[in-house]
C-alpha cells in the first residue's frame, strides 16, 4: 500500500560535495523536489509518496552539504543551482520535471536559465523572485530580514510534545497537515548533546541559505528559460506584498500563473494532496505540450 511506501535514504557524490536525497523509485519519469529555506525533503514525502510509481522521485538535501556561514554572504544560490545541475547529471535524469518551492523554486530556477536543457518542466511554488533593487544592497546578516531572525530561532525543545506544541503555537505552522507536522518533528530535528531535541538545519545554516539568496538578481534570467513553467502563487501569502509572481509568470517564455485560493506561503506543508495533484496536472499538460 502506497500509505506504507518508506523511501530510500541515499547520498551522491557530486565532486567537492555530496548531496544527501531520498528516492522514490518508479517506472515513470524523473521528477525532483526542492524544498524551501531551513525545511527538508521528507516535508515532500506525503506528496513523493503519492506520485511514486507513475514517477521516480527525488527529493534532495540542500542545508548542510557545503560549508557556509551568514556573516561571510552565506551559502550562494548560484552555487545550489550548479550544485542541481549535478545531481542531475550523476544521477542521470534525462529532463526531470522539477517542482521546487520557496528557495528551492528560485534555484531550480537560476539552474534551468543557466542550462536550458537540463529540465523538461519547472513547477515554481511561490519561489522568491525579490525586487531587483534588493540584489543590490549590501547588509549583513544581522540586517536582513529573515536571517536575522534565523539566528535567533529557537533552537532546543525538552521532547517532541513540547516541540509539537510549540510548533503548533506559530503562526507559520498553524495551517499545517498533521503528517506534515509530525514529519518535521521526526526528521526535522534530532538529539541534542545536552539531552532534548534540536533543528537539524541548525539556525545558522538557515541563515547562511537566506543571505546566500542576495547575490545573484534572478529578474534577468527568467526569459531564458524555454520550458514550460508553471508560477503558483498562495492567495494570503505574505510574499504577495513584495513579490509579483503574475509578473515573473509572463516574463518567463512559456510561463503560466496559477493562485490557490485561500492558501498561505507553505502551500506543500498546508495542502499537501492539493499540490500533488497539481504537479500531476501540470505533468500531462507538459507531456501534451511535447507532442
Amino acid at each position: 500500500m502506497k500509505q506504507d511506501l518508506v523511501p530510500e535514504s541515499n547520498t551522491v557524490d557530486i565532486g567537492d560535495a555530496e548531496i544527501q536525497y531520498l528516492s522514490y523509485p518508479g517506472d515513470g519519469p524523473p521528477l525532483v523536489l526542492l524544498h524551501a529555506t531551513g525545511f527538508l525533503p521528507w516535508l515532500w514525502h506525503p506528496i513523493a509518496r503519492a506520485l511514486a510509481g507513475e514517477f521516480t522521485v527525488l527529493a534532495p538535501y540542500f542545508c548542510d552539504h557545503r560549508d557556509a556561514v551568514p556573516e561571510d554572504g552565506g551559502l550562494h544560490w548560484r552555487q545550489l543551482a550548479e550544485d542541481l545541475r549535478l545531481f542531475c547529471q550523476r544521477l542521470q535524469l534525462k529532463a526531470p520535471l522539477v517542482v521546487g518551492h520557496s528557495m528551492g523554486g528560485t534555484v531550480a530556477t537560476l539552474a534551468t536559465a543557466a542550462d536550458p536543457g537540463l529540465v523538461s518542466g519547472l513547477l515554481l511554488i511561490e519561489p522568491i523572485f525579490l525586487p531587483s533593487e534588493f540584489y543590490r544592497l549590501e547588509i549583513d546578516a544581522t540586517q536582513h530580514p529573515l536571517a536575522s531572525k534565523s539566528i535567533r530561532r529557537r533552537n532546543h525543545w525538552s521532547d517532541t510534545a513540547e516541540a509539537r506544541d510549540y510548533l503548533r503555537g506559530k503562526t507559520l505552522f498553524a495551517d499545517w497537515d498533521e503528517e506534515m507536522l509530525d514529519l518535521y518533528v521526526r526528521y526535522g530535528m534530532v538529539g541534542a548533546e545536552a539531552g532534548g531535541l534540536e533543528l537539524v538545519c541548525h539556525p545558522r545554516r538557515e541563515a547562511s541559505l537566506f543571505m546566500g539568496g542576495m547575490h545573484l538578481d534572478p529578474w534577468p534570467l527568467l526569459e531564458r528559460v524555454s520550458c514550460p513553467v508553471l508560477v503558483v502563487e498562495g492567495e494570503k501569502s505574505g510574499n504577495r506584498g513584495h513579490i509579483d509572481l503574475e509578473k515573473a509568470a509572463a516574463l518567463f517564455p512559456r510561463g503560466r500563473f496559477m493562485r490557490v485560493p485561500g492558501a498561505g506561503h507553505l502551500i506543500p506543508m498546508a495542502r499537501p494532496g492539493e499540490t500533488a495533484r497539481m504537479i500531476k496536472e501540470f505533468s500531462r499538460a507538459v507531456a501534451a505540450e511535447a507532442v
